[in-house]
């Protein structure tokens, strides 16, 4: 692919040429940056004000320039107004058709003015990207942070177009209005959607589309994932070659992730009735789900382990462990053994894959399509939400072939079986495993990226620090930046132990991790307990527990799409996150049992309220880790994807040891005994939120 530099030169509009930003300037100027920095005439923080500098004038060059523009495409509409409204007076066909076009014109220029903020803008997300990765830092989250937000931001205007869609909608009006539907009273305002659009009009808003929200949805979901990225690559950049990239090995790594979730709920329904069938109490199920949970602790991190050397062991591994885990599960009712069970169900935690399947979309996937990738492992994840429940629904039957029982109990274990047996002959057959670097290659590239950041490790910490932080404040000291001994190869290199993640987690990062433990947990609570209380209040039967979780886990992605493509848009992160737990706490709140009959309505609406709220919070929560996790969280065993799925794995845990504890309180006390740990911790992550509310954008 032809470098930016030529392609921006090549792209431009003549006239134009000196409005854009001097791309080719700036790259110059990081590498004069980097020059100085080697040999000491220059200080980094006066690198980091000088380039600061620079990208407020190309910005405000390129701003005013663009509000001009607007300007004289909006004289040009006024004008045309006139002449519109002399030819509504004196009806002529040929001056209306002249006017339409005249009016078209006004589009096909509005579309050079997107087209000329479209690629200042990937100029500078570009230039942005760049010299984070000369020099290290984590510029670009300070520069656009610091800008992006201030009202008196140019850099708003680069992203968000303001005044584009006055010019449009005047556009719009007038085309409509000059079209042959005489004796009509309507306007566009009548019609939210119109019907027929003018070629220009359509093409217009498919480009202020592709600006802004097109693709919001998609990189919303795929954040939700929590795939982190090293930096920001551009495909021409992306390391991954095209011919080693497998679309096969890609389905079966998503088709894990769909039967993992799959085998995790489709026991749900009917784990009381297992329970009490080998002679315990039906709160009992709380462990039986829960020990699925107990053993992912443990295996995320080997898996994770094992994906730096391998994709294709670990997968076949989890699916063998997986069928043996069903199989115990299925025979521990004619064996009449609840020991058999747990182990059955511990055997299938141990053989989840999920750090593999979130690190294969990560180093084995072009980035060209990584985003599409990481929206697909959430979307797999989300349809075996919904359907191990309705699974189970379906499994009515009871029937004995031998010595072996089928019913409602015993199916899930067997159909999942079958089907782990099925994936494991598909994942022989068609799996491709991925080349790697040998160990030769990866100490040429280690020993070539010391050489060009060997004079940087003097001031590598002193430059992370203010760069991060809220107030954005940089060093008066000089010897500040003498104090790190750490080295730039340092700085990138993966964390090495859990000790060693935790200690790169800022104090508001921490607090998302706790935030997503709430949810998970209170989650947990309504799902793993669902069929007991039901059953003790309502009657319910399996099938209307399979019903009811089904609804529940069909909400996922409609309510991404939501938040993805339109509440995202409007509210910035931080609002979203604390609406939404307290949203959670009003669901918590309302389903507690105290002083009138329990109801249907009652637990049906609370739960749901609860769920969908905790399905935001988790998107946006996600989405917001996603960005401002350390780079070294990016890839290694102890990585960013492990930690949420470790925070998420051990909050289910403890719910299901609260739901099992809780039924020694008899099953009349189980609702109100597991939802009061939900609404304290709630009531944390809330009080918790409020005090870090500023630095979690």
């Amino acid at each position: 692919m032809v470098a930016f530099g030529k392609y921006l030169q090549r792209k431009q509009i003549e006239e134009w040429r000196g409005y854009y930003i001097n791309y080719k300037l700036m790259k110059q100027k990081v590498k004069q940056y980097a020059e100085q920095i080697r040999g000491g005439s220059q200080h980094p923080r006066h690198v980091l004000k000088d380039f600061s500098r620079m990208l407020d004038t190309q910005i405000e060059k390129t701003v005013l320039f663009m509000l001009e523009q607007q300007g004289l495409l909006a004289g040009r509409l006024s004008t045309l107004r006139e002449t519109h409204d002399a030819v509504l007076e004196q009806p002529d066909i040929s001056k209306i058709v002249e006017l339409r076009e005249s009016y078209r014109d006004v589009g096909r220029d509005l579309l050079q003015l997107l087209k000329f903020v479209e690629l200042n803008a990937i100029g500078l997300r570009k230039i942005l990207k760049k010299f984070d990765k000369r020099f290290g830092y984590r510029f670009a989250d300070y520069y656009v942070k610091t800008r992006a937000n201030h009202p008196y931001s140019q850099l708003q205007q680069v992203f968000k177009h303001v005044g584009v869609g006055a010019v449009v909608g005047a556009i719009s009006r007038n085309l409509h209005e000059l079209q042959e539907n005489e004796g009509s009273f309507y306007s566009i305002y009548d019609q939210p959607v119109l019907p027929l659009q003018d070629p220009v009009v359509e093409a217009i808003k498919t480009a202020v589309d592709k600006l802004t929200n097109s693709t919001s949805f998609l990189n919303f979901l795929a954040q939700h994932a929590l795939i982190m990225q090293d930096d920001l690559q551009t495909p021409s950049e992306d390391t991954i070659d095209e011919r080693t990239y497998h679309f096969n090995s890609l389905l079966l790594n998503l088709g894990n992730t769909f039967l993992y979730m799959v085998n995790t709920y489709i026991i749900v329904p009917t784990a009381d009735d297992y329970s009490m069938s080998l002679g315990a109490a039906a709160t009992v199920c709380g462990v039986v789900i829960g020990s699925m949970a107990v053993a992912q602790v443990f295996s995320s991190v080997y898996f994770s382990a094992w994906s730096n050397k391998s994709y294709f062991k670990p997968l076949v591994f989890s699916s063998i462990a997986l069928f043996i885990g069903n199989l115990m599960y299925a025979l521990a009712y004619d064996a009449n053994s609840i020991t058999l069970l747990l182990l059955g169900r511990l055997c299938c935690g141990l053989g989840s894959a999920r750090a593999v399947n979130r690190r294969y979309i990560s180093d084995c996937v072009p980035l060209r399509i990584r985003m599409q990738a990481s929206a697909g492992f959430v979307s797999a994840s989300a349809l075996g939400m919904a359907c191990g429940p309705a699974i189970a629904g379906l499994l009515q039957i009871k029937f004995k072939f031998y010595k072996l029982t089928f019913n409602q109990s015993t199916l899930p274990g067997w159909v999942m079986a079958v089907a782990w047996l099925f994936y494991l002959v598909w994942l022989c057959i068609s799996f491709k495993e991925p080349l790697r670097d040998t160990e030769e290659q990866e100490e040429q590239e280690r020993s070539k990226r010391n050489e060009t950041t060997s004079m940087t490790d003097r001031v590598e910490e002193g430059i992370r620090k203010p760069l991060l932080i809220t107030s954005g404040i940089l060093p008066d000291d000089e010897e500040d930046c003498d104090e790190s001994e750490e080295s730039a190869d340092d700085s990138r290199r993966p964390a090495n132990s859990f000790g060693d993640a935790y200690r790169l987690l800022t104090p508001s990062v921490k607090v998302q991790l706790l935030i997503y433990f709430m949810l998970k947990y209170a989650m947990e609570i309504l799902l793993s307990e669902s069929s007991v209380v039901t059953s003790y209040y309502f009657g319910w039967t399996t099938s209307s527990v399979a019903i009811f979780l089904a609804c529940l886990g069909l909400t996922v992605l409609p309510i991404n799409i939501l938040v993805g493509s339109y509440i995202s848009n409007m509210f910035e992160d931080r609002q979203i996150l604390l609406t939404s737990e307290i949203i959670v706490f009003v669901g918590i709140l309302f389903s507690f049992n105290l002083f009138v009959p329990y109801t249907v309505p009652q637990y049906v609406i609370s739960g749901l309220v609860m769920f969908v709220a905790a399905e935001v919070l988790e998107g946006v929560n996600l989405s917001l880790l996603s960005r401002v996790m350390s780079s070294r969280l990016s890839k290694g065993t102890y990585n960013g994807g492990l930690l949420s799925t470790e925070a998420g794995t051990l909050a289910r845990v403890v719910a299901d040891v609260t739901i099992t504890l809780g039924g020694y309180l008899g099953r009349n006390h189980l609702l109100n005994a597991t939802l009061l740990p939900s609404l304290v911790i709630c009531i944390g992550s809330i009080v918790a939120t409020c005090c870090t509310y500023n630095s979690l954008y």
